[in-house]
């Protein structure tokens, strides 16, 4: 793809070192008998992120400008990473931010501060504020619907509320009873699938209707990450309690696997194009999971990253991994560039 051209040829001009990571552990895939060579993942670049310190949260990827949003919770401020050169600008005086959302179609980036109950949109190029709407405690996850590009954010003592971002608005909200964590919307926009771990339970909600269509039940306890995969066929969902990664049927929530994975996982993604789920853990490693058939899938690879560095974003466009490393041990804080082989 051009675009992938195009930040392979970015990179080259000031990538700070290339290093091929040897894989940790083989887990239980077995490679001669599938007749393929061994999953890795090679730390392309490391970005640093200059004056950071606390948690960081999510991340926003605006592809077309190559820009990469980091949620800086802990630091009270949004950074915004050229990924062709590396320099950043930095929204600061945030409450908490957690949640971002780029929206290409008004080149605006949303960010959901759990501190101060808002949702804020700014030009996502000159980061100058456009507006906000006020929610309820603990606005989080945010997400948009890719049929009516509504914004949809986590907040709350369990709720989603759809906002309209053309006018900051809010549209409606879906009670859930307890608060939503990690979710995900499928590929039509009809349906949301959201980790209510409060109540050991992940919801199936209609967007339109607002109606809670199916809720099943968690088999362990902490469900935070979710991922949609398979053409949103498959429900990835991590538990913390114990480390666990479980698939489910996204038409039937019938269980397809449970498997162990790594500690304190935030983010999971499925790499559709290779077959594979990418797990990244504050235990400072992601695991590398590969498709055998349809729906499963088996631990290919243990890769050590930093400790605390749990949250990631995936970019297919871009065949990347991107790891939001805090400052801790003595390093600064960094987005570590991990590209996918082969």
């Amino acid at each position: 793809m051009q675009r992938r051209g195009d930040l392979a040829s970015a990179s080259a001009a000031f990538a700070l070192f290339i290093q091929a990571l040897t894989l940790l552990s083989f887990l239980s895939f077995d490679y001669e008998a599938h007749g393929q060579a061994p999953v890795q993942l090679t730390l392309e670049r490391t970005i640093p992120l200059s004056n950071v310190s606390g948690r960081i949260d999510h991340l926003a990827i605006d592809v077309p400008h190559q820009r990469l949003f980091v949620a800086e919770l802990g630091n009270g401020s949004v950074d915004a990473v050229d990924l062709a050169s590396g320099a950043t600008r930095r929204i600061g005086g945030l409450k908490e931010p957690q949640g971002l959302a780029y929206l290409p179609d008004r080149n605006e980036l949303v960010v959901a501060s759990g501190g101060d109950r808002t949702v804020r949109f700014f030009d996502a190029g000159s980061l100058a504020p456009l507006g906000s709407v006020s929610l309820g405690d603990d606005a989080d996850n945010v997400r948009v619907e890719p049929k009516t590009g509504q914004v949809v954010v986590g907040y709350g003592s369990g709720a989603l509320a759809i906002l309209d971002a053309a006018r900051r608005a809010l549209v409606r909200t879906i009670e859930l009873g307890a608060h939503p964590e990690g979710f995900q919307i499928d590929g039509e926009g009809r349906k949301a699938f959201v980790n209510v771990p409060d109540a050991h339970t992940i919801a199936v909600v209609n967007l339109d209707s607002g109606r809670v269509l199916a809720t099943w039940r968690a088999a362990h306890l902490a469900n935070f990450p979710m991922a949609l995969g398979e053409d949103s066929a498959i429900v990835g969902i991590i538990y913390r309690i114990p480390a666990r990664l479980a698939l489910f049927d996204a038409a039937t929530g019938t269980p397809k696997a449970d498997l162990p994975t790594c500690d304190d996982a935030d983010d999971l993604f499925f790499g559709d194009e290779r077959g594979r789920i990418y797990v990244s853990c504050g235990s400072g490693a992601i695991d590398v999971f590969e498709r055998e058939t349809a729906g499963n899938y088996a631990a290919s690879a243990h890769i050590e990253t930093r400790p605390g560095a749990r949250t990631s974003l995936f970019v297919p466009a871009l065949d990347r991994l991107f790891i939001a490393a805090p400052a801790g041990s003595g390093q600064n804080a960094a987005l570590l560039v991990y590209r996918p082989a082969p």
